[in-house]
Parts: C-alpha cells; structure tokens; sequence
C-alpha cells in the first residue's frame, strides 16, 4: 500500500507550490497551503495496488537527482529546484513523447488542483481560494436533520445471511430489482460497497463527497491515466450522485439493440411498460424550467444559431421557483441534502425495506458463490462506519441479480470464475470533453440544475446512430480546476479568476468502438480504453458545435479542450479567429494530451441472443450459470447515447419481472398466499 514518508510529503509540497503558486490578493495562497496531503494519500490508496505502487515511484523519482534527464535539466530534487525550474519540469512532461511522463503530470495536476480548489474546511470556513473565483461555497440553507428512513444492518461479528434474492449494488439497477421483487413477496438482501448517507450527511463539501460517495474516492480511471471515470458508491449508486437527468433511450437505439444483438424485448411493449413505471416512480417531469447562466447559454447559443434543443427530463419533486431551491439544485451531484431528487435512495429502496428487504451498506463482495453451474450466494466483508473491526458475511440465496456497474459487475463475475470470451469486453465510456468560455456577465452556474438543457443537433453524424450530444457540467471549483487545461501556474490561476463569469458546455460523445475491464491478481478491476478515430471525429465536431454556440450565446472568450490551450476570442457573436477552430482536427490527440472523462459507463457484460458473443442472456441470467443474474448498465447491448440512468431502471425492472415470473411453483404459490 502507498505510504506518505516525510520526502514524499516534502515532494508533494513542492508539487502543489508549482501547479499552484501563490498569487495577489489575501486569498491567492500557495498550493501547498491547501492541498491537504493525507486527503491526497487517501485518494491513491483507494487504487489498486498496482497504481499505488506505481504512484509511489513517480514521487520517488521526482526525490531523485536524476529526474533531470526526463527534461534535461539539472541534477537535483524536484524540491530542490528553483520555482521556474519546477515549472518547466512539469511543462515538459505534460507535453512529452513519453506517455508514462504525460500520465505522471496528469495524475499529479489533477490530485493537487482538485484539492486545492475543491476542499472546504471542516469548520464551515469557507475556502480562502473561493474569494477570487467569486464561488461562494456550499449552500446547506433549508436542510434539517431528519431520521433516517432506512436502517440497514450493522453485524459485529462474522454472520451468514439466508435469503432467497441477493441483490449485489442499489443503484439504477439493484435498487429497483431489490423494490420489486420486495414488493412481490420475496425475501431480498441487498449488499452495497459504498455507505449509507441521509439528508445533512450530505455536507457539499467537495472534497469530503467525492472521497464518501465515488468509487475509488473519485479517483477511478483508465490504467493510462487519460480519462477519469466517476462512479457512484454509496446507497443509491449513481441515483444519488448523478446530474438527474432522466432521458428515454432513443427509439433508434432501442432497434439497434434488437436487431443488432437478437434483444427484441427493447422494442416490446413490455420494455416500455417498464419505462413508463420507472418513470413514474421517480416522478420524472419537465416542469422546473429555471435555467442557471451556462444553461440559458446553451439555450439563447443554439437558437441563434438555429439549432433546436429541449428541456432535460429530471427526477426531482417538491421544487418552487425560490432561490433556496435553485441554490440547493446545484449540490445534488454531491448528495441531495433536501431529498428533492427522487433517486432509488428516496424510492425503491423505502419500498423493498418496507417489504421486509435488509440492506447492508459498506460491505465489498469478494465472489459470487456457485456449485454445480448455480449460484448459491456471496462472500463479502462488512467495515463499519465506525472503524470497528471488518466483519465477514456470507450469504445463501437462490437467486443472485450483480448490479456493481460496468466496473465492477464484470470484475465481481471475473472473480467468481466467469470466463465468458465477451465478458469484461465492450466497455462503453460516453467520453466527454469539457468546453469552457468567458463572458462579461455573472453566470454562477454552480446554483440550479446541473442540466437542463440539451441539444441533440449533432447526434447523428455522416447518416450513423453515432455522435455528441451537447450539455452541461457540474462547474464546482474541484472539477472545474481539474476539467482546465493548465499551461504554467499563472495561467490556470487566472483562467479561474472570477470562475463566476465562466460557462461550460460538455460534448457527450456515443462511442462506437469500446475497450475493456478486466482485473489484476488481487481482483481489482483495471480499465483499458483509447478513443478510436472514428469516435474522435465525433467528438471533435461536437467541440467546434459547442464553442460556436459559446461564441453565439455572448462569449468573448473560449478555450478550447486541448492541453496546448487554443483560445478563440469573439466580438458581437463573431469569431476573430476562426483559422484555430478549423485547425483542431490536426493537433495530436494522444492519451493525456488532453482532459477525457466519463459519468456513463455501460456494455461489459451485455446481453443478447447469441451466446457465443454476449455474457447474458436477453433475460438478464448469465449464459454461464444459472441463477445469476446482471441487472444493471454493463447488461447494455452497446451504449446508450443519452445519460443511462432511466435505460438501467427500465432494463432492471424488466428483468425482475422476468425473475417474479420464473420463480419454482412453490415459491409462487407462497407469494400469491
């Protein structure tokens, strides 16, 4: 495990001086004034052993004389370096031949920003580094302190669990199998790695809510370093963290699958039922129409443009035009502290618990347990919140439903013996770049829904089912300091100066070809993925969409998502230089020559009829044993080219629907008693 020693924490200090030198004003402080390095110790030992290790060599050969011939300069420390000396390091990494210095820069940019600019003190203070971004920090205003409406099991000492339905995940997936098969009778457990959080437990603290509430504490990403991956962890899974829209899966996505892969169920009336009432489980409405300033960007951007774009569908209730609600919205992608997003958190997870299911948070399932080709339960260890000693569970059940996400679903299974040629392959990410811009008026984009408008004119290029949609971000300042290219320190430091004048646009981009998960010898899983050309064109034609709807929108500045930072400067909705735009094609986009991230991940054990190349089967059981069941994004027959959130209820509620109806005659029978 990675450990912080006194050189290293040393050589982090300087690190976070460099990336961040201290500027004017009261609040412009150095990096190292900041960056909190156990936070940082924290967040690289939620990797896998192997990127640990690995991150400890970077810091040791930084401590070493000879890092000067990564940049031909001089035989000293990276600490002991003068500070223009340590800039030019960076800069030579971030731009080298040598992709091992380039991921090294980016994992060690990205660390130190992050928790620079996204950590809040513990007091309540706010973060001196805000003043000058004009963020005012997190907005608690209107939460109260409420008993928590679910009380999942807290085991002290090794236990063994019957049941008849294990639920592995309680997310978009697990969570609604968990509610209806709960509701239908069945005795059901459902285990969840991540914890349980309610109400204020949800502080807005970025920083803090990353680390609880993310897979890897945020820090999950490709074994190259090139896209950062979020992943909700925490009862509720990505219904709890995600940006809360809930978009129906593209009619000419639902063909494709059916056709593509034998899956006619997508085109069912059966299929659409389970839309129709996953939908109105999570009460998802268009009728909040208050826009924050990137949104209402995005909206005047496209129309003068003359492109169309519509309301985002979002599941939340209970909102009113104040500015409580509005401030409060911006938050929900940390935890929703005011229980207006109506996630499985709020929803199928009360109403399994109130049909009898148990939920066990905080416990990580080693291996899915199986004899004669049936599975018949799990292993796993419970940790308590409270730092008592970790607990073994074991579980008996009859039926096994894995709804770990894309990641860990094909890892749970990889480790419990599956070894289906497919499984683990087709992993699809939704790459996204981020297009920032500045205006000369306030946006605060950090209030209001994270997204609410959507333009889709870009979805279907060349006459394929293969493009970008155009959205956008959550712009707190940890990830908006991330998501910014960095030249030199003084540069990122004024990109951010009065961040409130900033507005994003993502470039959500439907990939056609995929990478992989797969895992190391302790069962971690490891992600392989590069952005094929194809999808890079795609891409691409989405960033010069959405800097021209920037530029038409009142931008007089826009910078453009490559490490070189082309910046586009515009006057009265013109462009003064539009020769950049059109020469972004020809600058190199290699891995970490430029910031890719993914909040979707799908299709690692996707179903479909033909066995020989899907894991599972069209009802969601596992062509390789029987009674195990996937129920969750990786079962996606490829990707869906819209946030998945409500594809994966749907998906997941007609597989229980699936699971009610092949129950054993007896089972039935005691049901319908």
């Amino acid at each position: 495990m990675f450990t912080l020693t006194l050189t290293r924490t040393a050589t982090l200090r300087a690190l976070a001086d460099t990336f961040i030198p201290a500027g004017p004003g009261a609040g412009a402080l150095a990096g190292s004034a900041l960056v909190d390095v156990d936070k940082l110790a924290a967040a690289i030992q939620a990797q896998p052993l192997g990127a640990q290790a690995e991150f400890g060599q970077l810091l040791d050969l930084l401590e070493k004389p000879f890092v000067g011939l990564t940049w031909a300069g001089p035989w000293r420390p990276f600490a002991r370096l003068s500070a223009a000396e340590r800039e030019r390091l960076l800069q030579s990494w971030g731009a080298s031949r040598l992709a091992p210095l380039r991921k090294g820069f980016h994992a060690l940019r990205k660390l130190c920003v992050f928790l620079y600019y996204g950590n809040s003190p513990v007091n309540g203070a706010l973060n001196p580094a805000w003043q000058s971004l004009g963020y005012p920090g997190p907005s608690p205003a209107g939460a109260a302190e409420t008993d928590r409406p679910l009380r999942p099991l807290t085991p002290r000492a090794d236990v063994t669990y019957t049941c008849e339905v294990l639920v592995i995940g309680s997310g978009a997936g697990g969570g609604v199998v968990a509610g209806e098969l709960a509701a239908a009778g069945h005795d059901v457990l459902v285990l969840e790695a991540g914890p349980y959080f309610h109400g204020t437990d949800f502080s807005q603290r970025e920083v803090d809510m990353l680390g609880a509430l993310y897979d890897a504490r945020g820090t999950l990403g490709t074994r190259d370093g090139s896209i950062g991956i979020l992943a909700g962890a925490c009862l509720g899974g990505g219904t709890t963290v995600n940006w809360a829209g809930a978009f129906r899966t593209p009619d000419y996505v639902l063909q494709e699958w059916a056709t593509e892969h034998d899956a006619s169920q997508f085109v069912s009336a059966e299929f659409r039922d389970s839309l129709d009432a996953v939908s109105a489980a999570m009460s998802v409405n268009t009728d909040y129409t208050r826009h924050n300033g990137q949104n209402q960007a995005l909206l005047d951007g496209s129309a003068r443009l003359g492109q169309a774009t519509k309301l985002i569908p979002r599941n939340e209730k209970g909102l009113d035009e104040s500015d409580e609600h509005f401030r409060a919205l911006g938050y929900s992608t940390l935890g929703d502290a005011h229980g207006h997003k109506q996630g499985t958190l709020n929803t199928y997870l009360p109403m399994a618990a109130a049909h009898g299911a148990r939920l066990l948070a905080d416990t990580r399932v080693a291996r899915v347990t199986i004899e004669n080709g049936r599975a018949t339960g799990a292993e796993a260890t419970y940790t308590p919140a409270d730092g008592s000693p970790p607990v073994r569970v074991t579980v008996r059940a009859e039926r096994v439903v894995v709804a770990g996400g894309a990641i860990q679903t094909p890892a749970l299974l990889l480790r419990s013996g599956l070894r289906h040629p497919h499984l683990g392959q087709h992993l699809h990410l939704h790459p996204t770049v981020a297009v920032a811009a500045r205006y000369a008026h306030a946006m605060h984009s950090w209030h209001g829904p994270s997204m609410s408008i959507v333009n889709d004119s870009f979805t279907r290029l060349h006459g394929t089912n293969f493009g970008a949609k155009l959205e956008t971000p959550p712009p707190h300042p940890g990830l908006l300091a991330m998501v910014l290219p960095w030249v030199s320190g003084a540069q990122h430091r004024e990109m951010l100066d009065a961040a409130d004048h900033l507005g994003s646009f993502i470039v959500l981009t439907r990939d056609r070809d995929g990478g992989r998960v797969h895992i190391d010898k302790h069962g971690a899983p490891l992600v392989d993925y590069q952005l094929s050309k194809f999808d890079r064109q795609n891409m691409l034609e989405g960033v010069r969409a959405a800097a021209e709807i920037h530029v038409a929108a009142g931008a007089h500045t826009v910078y453009l998502p490559h490490g070189t930072l082309p910046t586009l400067r515009a006057k009265d909705g013109r462009l003064e230089n539009p020769a950049l735009l059109a020469a972004l094609p020809t600058l190199s986009w290699q891995p970490n020559r430029f910031g890719l991230y993914s909040a979707h991940q799908m299709s690692t054990c996707r179903l479909g009829g033909q066995a020989a190349t899907h894991p599972v089967r069209p009802d969601g059981e596992t062509v390789e044993v029987r009674g195990l069941y996937v129920a969750d994004g990786s079962a996606f027959p490829a990707c869906s080219g819209v946030n998945p959130m409500l594809t994966i209820m749907a998906l997941a509620h007609y597989t229980a629907q699936g699971i009610k109806a092949s129950l054993p005659a007896v089972a039935r029978a005691a049901v319908a008693a």
